[in-house]
């Protein structure tokens, strides 16, 4: 009985988030803002379902209530979440040729990622020609505190907002060269915002060598991280250098295409 229990709990569970997006949808559909009464009636709802639905919708500011008429329209988080898609989007457009690009100069595979939940989310790439390449993938994620996108990323956040993502991910040893002291970290990353670009020293794989320097939107936030990827061996630590310029270079291009007026990335 128990478990019936908790399938029915899913199931009215489901069915609630069905219905809110139903009101959602209903609302966009709406070229003013809409009527409790005329919500109740498109959607087959009683207006009582419906006002308890658009409470929940409005706390979390997906829905917006018109103090003056009573009525409701599309909320502004509605709107982040496009722009949050819609500027994903953009970005990824406007890094590909110039990912190309680099590819092209330090014939090394080269990638763009975000930090999501604490870790770097693979969104673009474009693989080095030469048969032997470090593998990844697109969606893939990967540890932040030991891979040089994710130290670029950790190193421009609030230091709370580090705290809380060292407590909830913890900085686990991948490779003798991996930090795991937070204070170390810190400092380290300190160092990558000064310089511009941070160095994956085979801290996450025992044979991979990485650079990476951050993308910034308008605004001068850093909304994501261009990185040159490669077997040690080829991306030697005399490389480095050479490779850290140009991946900065490429960096600010990007950040420039996305409208940031600055004097570096």
């Amino acid at each position: 009985m128990r478990v019936l229990g908790r399938e029915q709990d899913g199931a009215r569970g489901v069915q609630a988030l069905e219905r809110a997006l139903d009101v959602l949808e209903a609302l966009a559909a709406q070229r003013q803002p809409a009527r409790l009464a005329d919500l109740s009636r498109e959607l087959g709802l009683h207006k009582s379902t419906v006002h308890r639905l658009l409470a929940t919708l409005g706390k979390r500011r997906y829905v917006e209530r018109d103090a003056d008429t009573g009525r409701y329209r599309l909320g502004l988080k509605v709107f982040e979440l496009g722009s949050w898609f819609f500027n994903r989007m953009e970005l990824r457009q406007e890094a590909r040729p110039l990912l190309q690009e680099l590819v092209d100069q330090t014939l090394e595979t080269a990638h763009l990622g975000i930090l999501d939940e604490g870790q770097v989310v693979y969104i673009e790439k474009v693989e080095s020609p030469q048969t032997v390449r470090m593998y990844s993938e697109l969606g893939k994620r990967a540890p932040a505190h030991c891979t040089a996108m994710g130290k670029v990323l950790l190193a421009h956040l609030p230091e709370p907002e580090l705290d809380r993502i060292i407590a909830t991910r913890g900085l686990t040893r991948y490779t003798s060269n991996t930090i795991v002291d937070a204070e170390q970290l810190k400092d380290h990353l300190r160092r990558v915002a000064g310089q511009g670009y941070a160095i994956d020293d085979t801290e996450h794989e025992e044979a991979i060598r990485c650079v990476a320097a951050p993308v910034r939107n308008y605004r001068g936030e850093v909304v994501a991280a261009l990185s040159v990827s490669g077997p040690a061996v080829r991306l030697s630590r005399e490389r480095i250098g050479e490779v850290a310029r140009l991946v900065r270079a490429t960096a600010l291009r990007i950040s420039r295409r996305l409208g940031y007026n600055g004097e570096g990335a």
